[in-house]
């Protein structure tokens, strides 16, 4: 019998909001480490650069690095294009007013509309990818200014829906939130004292004017956790709809998982030796 077939289904109202509670200070303290492990003890950078969006993953970031590396180590960089919201840079500026931290304000305006008035018929999400690569640009560009490390602000849900633009928000070379769902990073937020305006409102990539992430997702974050954290585990489709979650909502999450796994991976090469770098050669550090 298969084993999963013997397990207690978790009700959903109560159990499973409980299977994805943290101990937000424990994660807080093994987070710090790996930051100071991966940023000083293996990379030699003391100092980290942060893409400041006004929004909850970014600030979270933004408080874990000032803890790791001290807040005069961590540079905060405000980026926004013409149809941002006014709302995101004054949340930005809350974040760095309270932990006291350098920043930088970086229209990209000019350069993103430098190549995007050769493109005059690209729609929101060509732009709305090529605002993301831009910020990208300035914040490995600084960070050789800066002698400072770019530090990944992408959650869990976000990487496993495949919701990022690529080569990217997925480009820094550490991500201390990358396997925390997103109703974990709020949960972290709280703990960590990010303003609660920040903590609250409608997660929104702010690339689009009026965009939510959630209206793009088709379904809420709370939802979207919960399925992912028994689709991760095995659970079929037909056990998680037992557990009173609605099917279309679990194939929808499903399809997400699925059809993204490419983009959660470096490129993929035609291996024509067994050195090919990835596939067969690794470092030991590198398993």
């Amino acid at each position: 019998m298969n084993r999963l077939e013997v397990v207690k289904a978790p009700e959903r109202t109560h159990d499973a909001e409980e299977l994805l509670r943290i101990n937000a200070p424990l994660v807080t303290e093994w987070l710090v480490e790996f930051l100071r492990d991966e940023m000083i003890r293996r990379r030699g950078f003391r100092r980290a650069v942060v893409g400041l969006s006004g929004g909850v993953d970014s600030s979270v970031t933004a408080f874990l690095c000032a803890r790791a590396l001290g807040p005069e180590n961590v540079w905060g960089i405000r980026m926004p294009y013409r149809t941002s919201s006014a709302e995101s840079l004054e949340h930005a500026q809350l974040v760095i007013d309270q932990l006291g931290i350098n920043s930088r304000t970086i229209d990209i305006t000019p350069a993103v509309d430098g190549y995007l008035q050769y493109e005059p018929d690209a729609d929101g999400r060509r732009r709305g990818n090529v605002m993301a690569r831009m910020r990208m640009i300035v914040l490995f560009d600084l960070s050789a200014a800066l002698n400072a490390l770019p530090v990944g602000t992408g959650n869990k849900t976000e990487r496993l829906f495949g919701y990022f633009t690529w080569h990217a928000d997925d480009s820094p070379p550490i991500n201390p939130l990358g396997d925390l769902f997103k109703t974990q990073v709020w949960q972290l937020a709280r703990y960590l004292g990010v303003p609660e305006v920040i903590v609250s409102k409608p997660a929104t990539a702010d690339l689009i004017v009026g965009q939510t992430d959630e209206d793009d997702l088709g379904i809420s974050y709370h939802l979207a956790d919960q399925i992912l954290y028994f689709l991760l585990r095995g659970y079929r489709v037909e056990q998680i709809e037992e557990m009173g979650y609605p099917r279309e909502k679990i194939l929808l999450v499903k399809g997400r998982l699925e059809s993204t796994h490419w983009k959660r991976h470096l490129p993929t090469t035609a291996m024509l030796s067994t050195t090919s770098i990835n596939d067969y050669y690794l470092r030991p550090v590198d398993y």
